[in-house]
């Protein structure tokens, strides 16, 4: 399963944001984008994950295992998302929280042994009733990328992940994800401002302003 983006073009106004954009991203590949500040980064993550603002416009091509998706709303494109902010819903327990990203036809013993599953290779065995509250940063990064998976996305979108996270934390981590993304074997695009954040060996692609 690859993602690829074919002349990916943003506009605002009539203004181009950057160059037009051709990538296309292996399964287990983690491309980064790099530029700085007010290039156009997350709105490009907007874009491939389908909610780019109305003041945007977008042309070219967005494909996801070869489907397009371009046009799909957000909730048909399968395309996971991870924040700096942890996001996670204050109102629910961490179960809860992770139960959210499951299907709803998944019966509930099997539902919670999928949470329990997920916690376990965390390291956050018993962490279901916890409140999200209560959790560290590190612990609420976790938590976050374990939500984002457990959809089973076909892809996964980074924007500045780690950016909030001490140097110790942020490369415990910046492990935890990439691993967890190379298990699955699934395409991811990073934004950072930070190339320590960049995978080894991976791609870095800088945003040219059109």
């Amino acid at each position: 399963m690859c993602l690829e983006l074919e002349n990916l073009h943003i506009q605002k106004q009539g203004t181009s944001l950057f160059d037009p954009v051709n990538l296309v991203i292996a399964p287990g590949e983690i491309a980064t984008l790099m530029g700085p500040s007010g290039c156009g980064k997350s709105t490009l993550l907007s874009a491939v994950s389908g909610s780019l603002d109305p003041v945007f416009t977008l042309t070219g091509k967005i494909r996801l295992n070869g489907r397009e998706i371009t046009s799909l709303p957000m909730e048909d494109r399968n395309i996971g998302i991870l924040f700096q902010e942890d996001l996670l819903f204050p109102h629910m327990d961490i179960g809860s929280n992770l139960a959210f990203a499951l299907r709803e036809n998944i019966p509930g013993p099997e539902r919670r042994a999928l949470v329990g599953r997920a916690l376990e290779s965390a390291g956050l065995e018993g962490f279901e009733k916890r409140d999200p509250s209560s959790l560290s940063g590190g612990q609420k990064a976790r938590v976050s990328l374990l939500r984002s998976l457990l959809a089973r996305p076909g892809a996964l979108l980074m924007d500045e992940p780690f950016s909030r996270l001490d140097q110790t934390l942020k490369a415990v981590i910046r492990t935890f994800v990439f691993s967890r993304i190379e298990e699955m074997n699934i395409p991811a695009l990073l934004v950072t401002h930070d190339p320590a954040d960049c995978p080894g060996g991976g791609r870095i692609i800088n945003l040219d302003k059109g």
